[in-house]
């Protein structure tokens, strides 16, 4: 299983806050099972200074902003009277003045804290501010899908047992999982989704794949078999479009061309179909 600490999502919106603002150095991490604050992205910085940091909450700029939960700036980090001054030395050796700090909040509590800086003390304008914001407000997303991921591995990865109550749970999973897959950006994670949707799917088809009436379950594509799990928790083309960020008209087609490979005529028979050749639970 992939690590999925965030480390790509962080990278990503340290890229963002740089491009989006013309920021020339970005920074960040999110806190750990100790509740510290570990730099683990750096984007833009000429030394090694900050890297591994580990910021106490209530402890310098990042520290206060992950424990009051908003955004802070100081025009001067050296000489500023708002914060506690314990990384002073850090800041120092990659030249850094003015600093910003945002907190990335999922599900009302503070995750990580991403950075801001410029080598000269001078404001860092509303359109910093709001690029970093939003930046965070993706990272949000990112770990919150995340976190889901990770929950529907772990039901997925439960023993399956002939509970009708259970399958529909493990099959409401796959589903999620499916879906999910392609939002997460973690390539080492995504995996691990698929593979546990595979792992579903024959688990229900007690471990042995037949072929569908027209031919091979492998015919069908990544996507049809996104549509027809969605198709198999009761969603509608326009509920699956939704669910997958597809146009309904492209979950229609999906749908068109599952059923023709599966050789059936309708939803209901193709979902029994897609059971049967053991690409769904």
């Amino acid at each position: 299983m992939g690590d999925a600490d965030g480390t790509a999502e962080v990278r990503a919106a340290l890229l963002r806050m740089r491009r989006g603002a013309g920021i020339p150095v970005a920074f960040g991490g999110l806190l750990g099972g100790s509740r510290q604050l570990r730099i683990s992205n750096m984007s833009g910085t000429a030394t090694p200074a900050l890297r591994g940091l580990a910021i106490r909450t209530g402890s310098g700029l990042g520290g206060k902003v992950a424990a009051l939960g908003r955004p802070l700036s100081v025009t001067d980090y050296h000489s500023s009277h708002v914060i506690t001054h314990e990384y002073d030395a850090a800041v120092a050796a990659e030249g850094l003045r003015s600093v910003m700090a945002v907190p990335v909040v999922v599900r009302g509590r503070v995750r990580g804290v991403l950075y801001g800086a410029l080598r000269r003390p001078l404001p860092l304008g509303d359109r910093a501010l709001t690029t970093a914001v939003d930046a965070a407000r993706e990272l949000e997303q990112a770990l919150a899908v995340q976190d889901e991921a990770l929950r529907l591995l772990s039901v997925a990865h439960q023993p399956t047992t002939a509970d009708p109550a259970m399958w529909e749970e493990v099959r409401e999973a796959h589903g999620e999982l499916r879906a999910l897959a392609h939002r997460v950006t973690d390539p080492a994670l995504r995996q691990d989704l698929l593979t546990a949707c595979r792992r579903l799917a024959l688990a229900a088809s007690g471990g042995v794949r037949t072929a569908g009436a027209d031919g091979p379950h492998a015919d069908l594509s990544p996507r049809e078999i996104d549509v027809l799990a969605c198709v198999a928790s009761g969603a509608t083309n326009a509920g699956a479009a939704e669910r997958l960020g597809l146009r309904p008209e492209t979950v229609k087609s999906y749908l068109r061309s599952g059923m023709r490979k599966l050789g059936v005529h309708t939803r209901l028979e193709a979902v029994v179909a897609a059971r049967k050749a053991g690409v769904l639970p």
